[in-house]
């Protein structure tokens, strides 16, 4: 591996994560740990060049699935390829899951002016009932006020009753 690759590795955390995973009762040395990271990531060095290679061939741009399973198949790693073939079916089943859960506003068939509009009536409406409430509590302040002062107004007369 070329020195400036050294920053390019998978995270400690995912390997141990994976290795905690595959191996549950086995413990793995730190030096082993580090030997596995540093495989993991000279192979997937090593596919994705390959991969480059078969892009560049066909002159694409963009490296894809499928040259990813070329170069393992190119690189004699042709075991692993239906393997890789399953993960990524699942991994297209995932995204498309994903996708339409974050379309279902589209699938409700209503515009979103429409959407709009209702969420701007929702708004009013809860505006109007605060509203209504809080004029509801002011005038049972007054209320209570009101009949605060009547109390006060017949205790003091009662008091200058009593002082005749």
């Amino acid at each position: 591996m070329a020195e400036n690759d050294e920053d390019l590795t998978i995270p400690r955390a995912a390997m141990n994560k994976m290795i905690k995973e595959i191996l549950p009762h086995v413990r793995v040395a730190n030096d082993a740990r580090e030997l596995i990271l540093n495989c993991c990531t000279e192979f997937i060095h090593h596919i994705a060049t390959e991969a480059n290679e078969i892009c560049n061939t066909q002159q694409k741009k963009t490296i894809s699935a499928e040259h990813i399973l070329g170069a393992l198949e190119s690189l004699g790693f042709r075991e692993y390829k239906h393997e890789a073939e399953t993960v990524l079916k699942d991994c297209k089943a995932v995204a498309a899951k994903r996708r339409r859960q974050s379309t279902r506003l589209e699938n409700l068939g209503i515009p979103e002016e429409e959407l709009l509009r209702q969420q701007q009536e929702l708004f009013a409406k809860a505006r109007q009932q605060q509203a209504e409430i809080e004029q509801q509590q002011w005038l049972e302040m007054q209320q209570a006020a009101q009949h605060q002062l009547m109390l006060q107004q017949q205790n003091s007369k009662t008091e200058d009753d009593d002082e005749y």
